[in-house]
């Protein structure tokens, strides 16, 4: 195979990870390309690109799962990569198929792998080809209730409804019982028809006190393979990982090696290559193949720091059809002390309820010091949207073993400065600080069942949201000429604000934050805690309620939320439908 190098490279992604690409891509002598939705026309990762081209709407639906818009930007652009990041069309074998028709090289597997493995009931089929180990669990897709209760007596329950091309938790729910059943499938195939844009789901036992461990590999197109390292990512809650480490330890011996060697078998089934993560289930000394994910991760740099290679630059140069760089021996003779990668997402995380915080980011001074790095998309003065994910940014924290990177994790936190948004710095410091992560006796549900939140503090609670801002001669600012993006500077009259006609431009009135999930205290007015859409009421006017009951269901940020009544009483005003859209504050239902 003939070897391209890569001289321009579309990122189809937003954040964080579409900053990371940029940078990586920036030291490659490679020119870059941002897309960008209306929200986004000043982000952090359009303000880093070479170039950038408009895709037009809000939601993700509207802009970066807009196949015609981005393809039409490849074009314009004159791209010859596209890099598909995490989320949105990364496992997307359509996506990838139509970019590699233009004669565009995706960077990223081939369409046939991300297929069969990005489908998670055929990765299951794959897996067993390969000689995985799965957990037990459907091999087809399910597509009533009475398929999942039927699972659900064979088996027993816990059982999981998982999002056949999801991942990262969204699109899976926990079933205790078969009266729960047809909510649970429901709330599942609304969540990964928002967020992947497909509600196939399937079905599989739910372990009881589980790890989950990973492991990254990369594969050339020329049939090498290596497994970089594992990653141990049970330190998590709604099914979404807080705290990431690397390597994966006290599994006993030769445990990890033998999932390294898994991974790859199961890569080489599929005719994989790229950057790809195969996670596993472990639980008293075995191990069972739970899914791969067709894409690079986001935990993918608590990886790099222990190895010192550049996973992206390897995804590049892998799409441009090089050979991988290094062999398994020299790949495992790099690995050196022990990483953690803490995901600070805007959330509140008081009560341990987790509550989306979008909004402004009105301050943000990431930690520093030997040993640390912190990946984000965002600035002070950036605005973390409902419409996307929230993550706000990645601290990876290096250790000469994982005391000492614990250790310089807390120090870490404890210096980071984020205000304008809540976020889960407390719960991490509360994971980091708690015996059971240092003993290693955590698992994949320590968070929820065994982690007290209850009387956790927040303590970068949002401020100001700095409208007064220091006077500005020299003003910059953006065009868009035929759909793509232009940055231009303007000398305007000193002034804190103009309006078109010149006058002061008044201060917007605050609205006042939510008490809670249910919110108004017991007053009847049933407020919702954060922005969102709302995509179910389950209540009526006239219908009796119990205290701490569901009356609608508020998506945020991709994932759903119980609305819940404070007070036990009648429902006498019913103010929302499903599609509205709310805001921190607005009262949705009242009970007398």
């Amino acid at each position: 195979m003939s070897t391209k190098p890569l001289t321009k490279i579309l990122i189809a992604n937003r954040g964080e990870i579409a900053v990371r690409v940029i940078r990586a891509a920036r030291e490659m002598g490679i020119a870059t390309v941002a897309v960008y939705s209306e929200l986004d026309r000043n982000a952090l990762h359009v303000r880093l690109a070479d170039e950038a081209y408009a895709l037009g709407g809000q939601t993700a639906a509207e802009s970066y799962l807009n196949t015609e818009a981005i393809l039409d930007a490849i074009r314009k652009s004159g791209a010859d990569g596209v890099h598909p990041g995490y989320g949105f069309f990364s496992e997307n074998a359509d996506f990838a198929d139509a970019i590699t028709n233009m004669g565009v090289a995706f960077i990223g597997p081939p369409g046939d792998a991300i297929r069969e493995m990005g489908d998670k009931v055929s990765s299951r089929r794959a897996a067993l080809r390969g000689g995985c180990p799965i957990v037990p669990g459907t091999t087809d897709f399910v597509t009533t209730a009475d398929e999942i209760k039927t699972f659900g007596a064979d088996f027993g329950y816990p059982i999981a409804i998982k999002a056949a091309f999801g991942g990262g938790g969204r699109g899976m729910k926990v079933v205790h019982n078969a009266e729960t059943v047809q909510e649970a499938m429901d709330s599942a195939q609304r969540e990964a028809k928002a967020f992947f844009g497909r509600d196939e789901i399937y079905v599989e036992k739910y372990l009881t006190w589980p790890r989950h461990v990973e492991v990254q590999l990369v594969g050339d197109q020329h049939g090498n393979y290596v497994w970089v390292s594992t990653r141990d990512c049970s330190a998590q809650r709604r099914h979404q990982k807080l705290v990431e480490e690397a390597p994966a330890i006290a599994m006993g011996e030769g445990v990890e090696e033998a999932m390294g060697d898994a991974a790859v078998l199961a890569a080489r089934a599929v005719g994989y290559f790229n950057a790809g993560t195969v996670e596993f289930i472990y639980q008293d000394g075995e191990f069972f193949f739970l899914e791969m994910n067709t894409r690079l991760q986001v935990e993918h740099p608590v990886s790099e720091v222990i190895t010192g290679i550049d996973l992206v630059e390897w995804q590049l140069r892998v799409a441009a059809g090089e050979k991988l760089p290094m062999t398994q021996e020299e790949v495992t003779a790099r690995r050196n002390g022990h990483g953690i990668e803490i995901r600070i997402n805007a959330e509140n995380p008081a009560g341990g309820k987790f509550l989306p915080s979008p909004g402004k980011i009105t301050k943000l001074v990431p930690s520093d010091g030997f040993g640390v790095r912190f990946d984000s998309g965002y600035e002070s003065g950036d605005e973390i949207s409902q419409y996307y994910d929230n993550l706000i940014g990645k601290l990876i924290v290096w250790g000469k073993d994982r005391p000492t990177a614990i250790a310089r994790t807390i120090r870490a936190l404890e210096e980071m400065v984020v205000e304008g948004v809540h976020t889960t710095i407390p719960a991490d410091l509360a994971i980091l600080k708690h015996p059971d992560f240092a003993a290693f006796k955590h698992s994949t549900k320590w968070v929820e069942e065994v982690l007290d939140l209850s009387g956790i503090g927040v303590t970068n609670a949002p401020s100001s949201d700095g409208e007064d801002a220091e006077p500005l001669v020299r003003r910059n600012t953006t065009v868009e000429i035929n759909g793509k993006r232009f940055d231009v500077a303007m000398w305007v009259p000193e002034q804190t604000a103009v309006i078109s006609s010149g006058a002061p431009k008044a201060a917007k009135p605050k609205r006042a934050a939510g008490s809670g999930a249910g919110g108004g205290a017991g007053s009847g007015q049933v407020t919702v805690p954060m922005q969102g859409t709302i995509v179910k009421v389950l209540v009526e006017v006239g219908q009796e309620v119990e205290s701490g009951q569901a009356v609608c269901v508020l998506e945020a940020m991709k994932m759903e939320n119980q609305i819940l009544a404070e007070k036990t009483g009648k429902v006498t005003e019913i103010k929302v439908k499903a599609g509205d859209t709310v805001g921190s504050g607005d009262v949705v239902v009242v009970i007398a």
